[in-house]
């Protein structure tokens, strides 16, 4: 199997990364810092991220990774690294300040030919909440994303959802090991279509979203949830469509790429469609961030040309 050592390296780092952050969501105390965007941020974020970069750096030493987060905050707040350090320990003996905060820093590399992309908590609000968060890893090489791995412990049971490029998308239970086949959902299986929708109305312009499914077709209950969990539920035929359109006072705003890349291929495997508003395809290896991209459109497939349909004849003007 092509990218097996790839794919066996990302689900053991997902894995372990998942029972991390479950164990401090668990803990009494913990408490989150606000970085200078004011989004939050916590200590299983930066010992998540720690870990995953550590492991991948073990593997593949020649690739770049690409993350979320940096060990700036924790520089200036050695109580709270103390804290990160305090986490890993358990699961890395002997781990110290100085390696946790290297081990962060590798996610500071840059988009080439060949890296990762990861988001070691996607969904900081969701997971403070006790709600839906992800663990999003890809590995994007000579400009497609070949290898996605999501896991989602709040999803029903917990479990992972995975794809590789040409390979198929599949759900692996956290807590049994259980694979299954993941297949979106077709019209003549699904007569009442919904939209997921982050909880978070920040993330895109929820009534244009709103109105663009209605005009699909689209007319039962959204599924609100956090995270790159609704691309899972996009891929496990939990519901249809996933928006996020710009909102028109925010027109510069650009999405980053390890909120999409490792949901876009779990989706597409699974049979479903995912483009910008205008039907692009999302580029993740431009940048850091989907410079040559505007919205994000994630639907099963089959109604992805009348989703572009209506959002080309309701796009705001000043956008």
């Amino acid at each position: 199997m092509k990218y097996e050592h790839e794919f066996n390296v990302a689900i053991a780092a997902a894995k372990q990364a998942a029972v991390l952050c479950e164990s401090v969501r668990r803990s009494v105390n913990f408490a989150s810092l606000d970085k200078p965007d004011r989004s939050p941020v916590t200590i299983a974020d930066f010992a998540a991220q720690a870990m995953i970069c550590r492991q991948l750096n073990q593997a593949f030493p020649q690739d770049q990774i690409v993350a979320e987060e940096s060990a700036a905050l924790l520089h200036k707040s050695p109580s709270q690294l103390t804290k990160v350090t305090g986490v890993l320990k358990a699961l890395i003996p002997g781990a110290t300040p100085e390696q946790v905060t290297g081990w962060i820093d590798l996610g500071q590399g840059k988009v080439g030919e060949r890296f990762w992309t990861l988001d070691p908590i996607d969904g900081t609000k969701g997971f403070l909440r006790g709600d839906q968060y992800a663990i999003a890893i890809a590995l994007i090489e000579s400009g497609e994303v070949k290898l996605g791995a999501i896991a989602c412990p709040a999803f029903e049971e917990g479990c992972i959802f995975t794809a590789i490029r040409g390979q198929g998308a599949k759900r692996i239970s956290l807590k049994t090991g259980q694979m299954q086949v993941l297949k979106v959902l077709n019209v003549q299986a699904s007569p009442k279509f919904r939209l997921a929708e982050s909880v978070e109305t920040s993330h895109g312009d929820p009534e244009w979203q709103r109105s663009i499914a209605q005009a699909v077709g689209l007319t039962a209950p959204s599924l609100q949830m956090d995270s790159q969990a609704k691309y899972g539920a996009i891929a496990s035929g939990h519901a249809e469509l996933y928006l996020r359109l710009p909102w028109s006072q925010n027109p510069d705003y650009l999405e980053n790429i390890w909120d999409h890349a490792a949901g876009a291929i779990v989706v597409e495997e699974a049979g479903g469609r995912v483009s910008d508003m205008h039907g692009k395809p999302l580029n993740f290896s431009a940048s850091a961030q989907l410079i040559e991209n505007r919205g994000i459109v994630v639907s099963q497939g089959e109604i992805h040309a009348a989703v572009l349909a209506a959002i080309a004849a309701n796009t705001a003007a000043d956008l």
